[in-house]
């Protein structure tokens, strides 16, 4: 078994780092009250060498500058400032040494506790010449004075390397890198937050430009795929079981996460038919063709919840809830289901749909679930008493029982559900069924959708069809904004970035295609 070592850092360390960090940048004020508060100071220097050897050779503005920032013996700043008088009144700068005596700290304590010792200073200030005899008594030379305070300051000052600080962080950051903890090279990095920089989120346009394509096995293809909400993964699960992590500006895999680099693969024993993150894109839910649910942190690779039954049949939607402490999951079995990361257990159970149930999602305050099911029915439930508050079926054009593929709640909504069956028309509908808008392909034949999802901001959106087009609506208008061949073969489904216009579509072709908005927004 591994064996973990936890080393303690004292409190009084870390403000020394800070104090290090502020003294280097020239932030005195700040330097100076956080000494007071917290009464610690800084008596540290990237060389001691060095400082001793400006004292030997009477480099006193480079002490001085030096030392500002430490708290030292009072005997030892008053025999420092003392010398430095002195050198001054030797070079014939009595005019800058008497305004040290009167205006520097050290030598008005000197004043205060010493009289006779800072009135012997001033005597020798006011005379019009400059006597060695009268300066150093007793023996005493320049040099031996320099060296007695450079052996001082050696006692008194510890060495430290510069931007402790810094280094510090960025040691820390290149093992989380190494530990998959970090979005990848080249991202901007939120140090305070811990995670990705908040980027600008773009305005929401159409995708119009190819982008790059993601090309899976000969055997395989995507069955789903996500984006996780602060933007810095793709994740795709494959008909063969594995959970993949895609750099989707060059359609390769990441292999900054070490799992992936060493060949360590997410994966299922059977098929990965859906996936969802939780909002603080910390987790992610995937669940198989064999009824398994997982829990995972792709940051490494690593399952932090099996939960081995989850349904008879395979688990064909997963949805966090807001406060991710549990997975809301639709099956073929016809059941809705909430399984608690806690527990381990399935923790409330829905029934009423007669087929698959393909499609869960919350509502934006937590207290609705909405799913969505072949049997031709959208139903909405109280996530706390499982109670089917509304149950309703969109609209088919032939009277038949077309199977609904999903419904999905408005972005930061309770009350407008967006609902797509087997049908040219996708609607956006109240709880209960009204429809308020149609979105719809406009074809007779192979225009019926397959997929659909809401942009994070609400303002298009994209659906997939049988003919293979991706359908782009501007929900504000409640018009087909754009549409575009995305694949040849049967589209299987479409996702969004969370804040760039940036779509991912995949098909049984074994190809993921990711897809932009024009620069020049054509």
């Amino acid at each position: 078994p591994a064996t973990h070592m936890s080393i303690e850092v004292e409190a009084s360390d870390v403000v020394r780092v800070v104090l290090q960090f502020l003294s280097e940048n020239k932030l005195n004020a700040s330097l100076a009250a956080l000494q007071k508060e917290s009464g610690i100071s800084l008596n540290a220097t990237d060389s001691v060498d060095r400082l001793t050897a400006d004292v030997l050779a009477g480099r006193w503005d480079a002490v001085l500058t030096a030392v500002a920032p430490m708290s030292l013996p009072r005997g030892l700043l008053s025999e420092l400032y003392e010398q430095v008088v002195v050198e001054l009144l030797e070079l014939r700068e009595p005019d800058t040494a008497r305004q040290m005596l009167r205006g520097a700290a050290p030598l008005l304590a000197m004043k205060a506790h010493e009289p006779k010792r800072h009135a012997r200073l001033e005597a020798l200030a006011a005379r019009p010449y400059f006597e060695a005899r009268d300066a150093y008594d007793g023996g005493v030379t320049r040099e031996s004075r320099r060296s007695s305070i450079a052996e001082s300051l050696r006692a008194e000052v510890a060495a430290v390397p510069p931007a402790r600080l810094l280094t510090l962080l960025g040691h820390a950051l290149k093992w989380q890198r190494q530990q998959g903890m970090l979005p990848p090279e080249g991202t901007k990095f939120d140090v305070l937050a811990g995670g990705a920089a908040r980027r600008l989120v773009e305005r929401e346009a159409y995708v119009s430009v190819a982008g790059p394509v993601i090309k899976f096995g000969k055997k395989s293809h995507a069955e789903c795929a996500a984006f996780s909400p602060d933007g810095a993964f793709l994740v795709s699960g494959s008909i063969d079981g594995f959970l993949e992590v895609w750099d989707f500006e060059r359609g390769k895999l990441r292999l900054d996460l070490p799992y992936q680099e060493s060949d360590q693969l997410m994966m299922h024993d059977a098929a990965v038919l859906s996936l969802g993150f939780s909002r603080d894109s910390e987790l992610l839910a995937s669940g198989s063709q064999d009824g398994v649910l997982k829990v995972w942190r792709p940051r490494t690779g690593q399952c932090v919840r099996r939960f081995p039954k989850a349904h008879a049949g395979g688990v064909t939607c997963v949805a966090f809830a807001r406060d991710g402490l549990s997975v809301a999951t639709g099956s073929f079995d016809a059941l809705v289901r909430v399984h608690g990361l806690k527990s381990g257990k399935s923790l409330k159970e829905m029934r009423g749909h007669t087929s698959y149930v393909n499609g869960v999602d919350w509502s934006a305050d937590g207290s609705r679930l909405a799913s969505a099911s072949s049997d031709g029915s959208v139903r909405v439930w109280d996530a706390k008493s499982c109670d089917c508050l509304h149950s309703f079926r969109p609209p088919a054009p032939t009277g038949a029982e077309l199977a609904v593929n999903s419904a999905t709640f408005l972005p930061n909504s309770s009350d407008a559900l967006l609902v797509c069956n087997r049908s040219a028309e996708a609607f956006v509908t109240s709880l209960s069924g009204d429809i308020t808008t149609r979105l719809a392909s406009g074809k007779r034949e192979g225009g019926d959708f397959i997929a659909s999802m809401v942009t994070a901001q609400g303002g298009w959106v994209h659906a997939v069809a049988e003919d293979g087009f991706l359908y782009s609506f501007d929900l504000g208008k409640g018009e087909l904004g754009h549409l575009l061949k995305a694949h040849e073969k049967d589209v299987i489904g479409v996702v969004s970035h969370p804040h760039r216009n940036l779509v991912a579509t995949w098909s049984d072709d074994g190809t993921l295609r990711l897809w932009r908005a024009s620069a020049h927004g054509d």
